[in-house]
C-alpha cells in the first residue's frame, strides 16, 4: 500500500493494483515547466479530471462539466486525492468493481504557469492543445471548489446558452403536395417532439408545447430524461460539445414501426423502476432532424441545408439516437409512398435556403396518402 505518510497514500489505499491498470506510482520530483493533464473519465457519471503537477505528484480535481470555455460560466471542481506523475499519460479501462471504474482517455495535456498556489485558491495559466488560458480554482466548502476562466473566451464570438426561450420550435404548415425543387424531404415519425440541450455531458429535454424537464433539474426532477433514460448516453457521446437539437422520440413495435401505444406507455412511467423496466422492454430512439446551437453559436439563422451539414459533421449515431437522411425534393413523391407503406404520418418538406423560424411555408407537412400513387 505504501507509506501512510506519503501524499499518494490515499490514492494507493483506494486501489487494488492487481486488478486496475492504473500506475501505483511514487513521488517523483521533476524539473522544467510543470505539466498538466485533463482526462475524460466515463465512470458512473461522465466527468473530466484536471491534474496539475506539484511537488512530485498530480494535484487533482474532478470537473463534472469539464473546463469552462467562457468566463461568464463557472464549473464545479471537486478536489480529489493526489495522483502519481505516471498518470500524466494514463488512459485505459478501469475494471468494474474497482474505484473509478470506467474508461479514461487523455483529453488534453501540456504545461502550465503557477501564478498563485494557496490552500483555498490556485491560479494557473494552462498551455494545452485544447485549453489555453488563465484559470482560477477556488474552494467554496470542503472538497467543493469552483473553476473560473479569467481570460476572455478563446473564441471571441462564443456566447452563453441563452435558455429555452431563445429556441421557439419551428412549425410545419399542412400541404397537399410535396414540393420538388429547392426542398429537402424527411419522414415525419409521429413521436414525441423534443428540443434537446446537451452541455458538459448532461442532457436536458424540452417537450415542444410543454415545460422543460431536465436530468436532476426542476419541473419534476428530470421526469422526461428519467422516462427516456437511454438518452442520457447522448451526453457521454457528445462530451464537451454543446448543442441544441430538434427531433422526435419514437418507440417501435415488433415490425419496426413507430408505436403510439408503446410510446404512451413509456411516457406514462411513474417510477424509476417502471422507467428502467420499460426502457428494456420498449427501447426508445431519438430521430434528430435539426441543429439549432453549436458550441456557443446559434445556427438558427443558417439555411436548413447548412444546418444539416453541421449536424452530419457531429457523426451522431448511437444506440438510442440517429440522424435520418434528408432526401432531395425530387424524391418526395416516392418518400411519401414509403411513409404510407411503413405506417408513418407522412413527410416534412423543408426549404433548403430557409433559416429556422423562417417564413410560413418554409416547412410543409404532407400526410401519407397524398400524391403517393
Amino acid at each position: 500500500m505504501g507509506d501512510s505518510t506519503s501524499p499518494l497514500s490515499t490514492y494507493q489505499a483506494k486501489r487494488d493494483f492487481g486488478e486496475t491498470p492504473e500506475p501505483a506510482g511514487a513521488v517523483e520530483p521533476s524539473g522544467g515547466a510543470p505539466r498538466f493533464v485533463v482526462q475524460e473519465h466515463h465512470a458512473t457519471a461522465l466527468h473530466w479530471d484536471l491534474r496539475l503537477e506539484r511537488d512530485g505528484v498530480l494535484v487533482s480535481w474532478a470537473l463534472p462539466k469539464g473546463v469552462p470555455p467562457d468566463p461568464r460560466v463557472n464549473h464545479l471542481a471537486v478536489h480529489t486525492e493526489d495522483h502519481p506523475m505516471q498518470y500524466l499519460d494514463f488512459q485505459g479501462s478501469i475494471p468494474a468493481g474497482n474505484y473509478g471504474a470506467g474508461t479514461m482517455s487523455v483529453w488534453d495535456t501540456g504545461t502550465y504557469e503557477p501564478e498563485k498556489w494557496g490552500e483555498r485558491e490556485v491560479i494557473v495559466v494552462l498551455h494545452g492543445a485544447r485549453v489555453d488560458g488563465r484559470y482560477v480554482l477556488f474552494q467554496t466548502r470542503g472538497k467543493q471548489w469552483m473553476i473560473h476562466r479569467m481570460d476572455p473566451p478563446a473564441d471571441p464570438d462564443r456566447d452563453v446558452w441563452p435558455g429555452w426561450s431563445a429556441f421557439p420550435a419551428m412549425v410545419a404548415v399542412p400541404g397537399a403536395a410535396v414540393p420538388a425543387e429547392g426542398y429537402g424531404v424527411e419522414f415525419a415519425w409521429g413521436g414525441q417532439r423534443v428540443l434537446t440541450f446537451v452541455s458538459g455531458g448532461r442532457v436536458q429535454l424540452h417537450p415542444v408545447g410543454g415545460p422543460s424537464v431536465s436530468e436532476g433539474g426542476e419541473n419534476g426532477g428530470g421526469e422526461l430524461v428519467g422516462r427516456f433514460r437511454e438518452l442520457r448516453a447522448l451526453g457521454e457521446a457528445l462530451g464537451v460539445t454543446e448543442v441544441v437539437l430538434d427531433g422526435e422520440i419514437i418507440v417501435v413495435d415488433g415490425d419496426g414501426r413507430p408505436s403510439k401505444p408503446r410510446l404512451a406507455e413509456r411516457q406514462g412511467a411513474r417510477s424509476d423502476a417502471a422507467s428502467r423496466r420499460l426502457s428494456e422492454r420498449y427501447p426508445a430512439t431519438m430521430m434528430v432532424s435539426d441543429l439549432l446551437w453549436l458550441d456557443g453559436h446559434s445556427t438558427m439563422a443558417r439555411p436548413y441545408e447548412q444546418r444539416r451539414q453541421l449536424l452530419s459533421g457531429l457523426s451522431m449515431s448511437g444506440p438510442a439516437w440517429q440522424v435520418p437522411r434528408s432526401y432531395p425534393g425530387t424524391d418526395g413523391v416516392a418518400l411519401l409512398a414509403a411513409a404510407s407503406q411503413q405506417g408513418l404520418p407522412g413527410v416534412v418538406a423543408k426549404r433548403l435556403d430557409s433559416p429556422y423560424q423562417g417564413d410560413a411555408g418554409a416547412w410543409i407537412f404532407v400526410p401519407a396518402g397524398k400524391n403517393d400513387a
